[in-house]
Parts: structure tokens; sequence; C-alpha cells
């Protein structure tokens, strides 16, 4: 395998683990809008817009009609009631690492553009290249956010091929693949096993240990 001439970031876990956050904003949002705990979060929608995700908790009572409603006031709780996410291993490592090297990066995600930047202030990441869902048409499985971020760096297509995708998700590691880049899996949801069978050439369980297997 070339050596990567860039590095894509995930962010919910593959930079931060942020279930608690965006957990706590999905059920006060549920709770206000109608009165109702809300259902289970299904791992099945783990990586996916933030529309379907409240489509599906909409759907759960019927009420597929107010899905942009909640989805609406599931961002606005997110930010007022910020809730910061925890650092996961390895991220400020790789991203000095980085930096000393002048090696391009940055982070698609598929979560709202208001979290990811409380996220990154909140937590002080050097990460200045930061795109979420509403920079979007096609949000992930497609591969336009990956796409629109590898360009953004100053990559061409004949590049993709050369450049390390880190995503903890199905949905993401299909991006990547389908971006023509290399998808590399992060453990915080699925297994070593679904990540490879999704896509992934390689697999770690933080990017502390990606961070090391590229500096040893």
């Amino acid at each position: 395998m070339a050596n990567p001439k860039g590095f894509l970031f995930d962010f919910d876990g593959v930079v931060v683990d942020s279930f608690e956050s965006h957990g706590s904003a999905w059920a006060s949002a549920f709770k206000e809008l109608f009165n109702k705990e809300i259902a289970p979060f299904p791992k099945f929608h783990a990586g996916k817009s933030p529309m379907i995700i409240a489509e599906y908790f909409c759907s759960v009572i019927g009420e597929e009609k107010r899905t942009e409603e909640l989805y609406s006031l599931k961002d606005k709780h997110l930010d007022i009631h910020f809730t910061a996410p925890k650092l996961l291993p390895g991220v400020r490592e790789f991203t000095a690492l980085l930096s000393k090297k002048n090696i391009p990066y940055g982070i698609a995600s598929n979560a709202t553009k208001q979290f990811l930047k409380n996220s990154v202030h909140h937590l002080n990441l050097n990460f200045t290249t930061v795109f979420g869902v509403q920079d979007y048409v096609k949000p992930k499985p497609a591969p336009e956010a990956y796409i629109l971020l590898a360009e953004t760096l100053g990559f061409k297509e004949n590049d993709f091929k050369d450049i390390w995708v880190f995503e903890d998700s199905l949905t993401g590691t299909k991006a990547a693949k389908a971006a023509g880049m290399v998808a590399i899996g992060i453990t915080t949801q699925y297994s070593e096993e679904e990540l490879k069978e999704a896509g992934s050439i390689l697999v770690f369980p933080t990017l502390l240990e990606a961070y090391e297997y590229l500096t040893k």
C-alpha cells in the first residue's frame, strides 16, 4: 500500500465519543415535541444523516410527517444544551504529526455543522477543514462528503486511491469506498469483520493504534 497523501476523518466514533451528546439531544427534543419517551437508538442507523434518524424516531410513533420538526428541534437542543463529546485516544498525536509533516487532513461528518463547530472549539482540536451534513446534496453513504473534502484539500481524482479515510460506521465506510479512497475502520461500533466486509482495508481499535502503525 502506497504512503497516504492525505487523511480524512469521520467525527462521531472516530475523533470523539458523542453518543451521550446526541442521545440526550434526541431524547429532549422528542419529549418537547411529542411529550413521549424516545425509542432506543438502532445501531443500523449509525453514521446516517440526522434527517434519516429523525424519520426513524417519528415512524416508531406514526408521526413521519413531523420528521423535519424533530430534525430542527434536535439540532437546536444539541446547540443550546451542548454536551461536549469525549475525545477518543490518538487524535492529538495524529493531528500534530500531520501538521508537522504538512500532510493535508480534515473532517467530513454526517453530523450537523453547529455541533462540529462547538465540539472542535470546546475540545480545542486542530482541525481547520470541517464539513457537516448541510454541506452535501447527498450525505454518506454517497461519496460526496469525502470527494468534497478531498477536493477542498487540493487533491485530484487520481490522488483518491492514496487517501486514507477513518470511519467507524458501515455507512461511512461505504462512502469512502465509493469515493475510490482507502477505508480504514475504527472499531468503536462495529467489529473488524463487519468493517472489512463493508470495505475497510485495515482496522484499528482507535486512532492511537493507527498512529502507532504509521510511526513504527
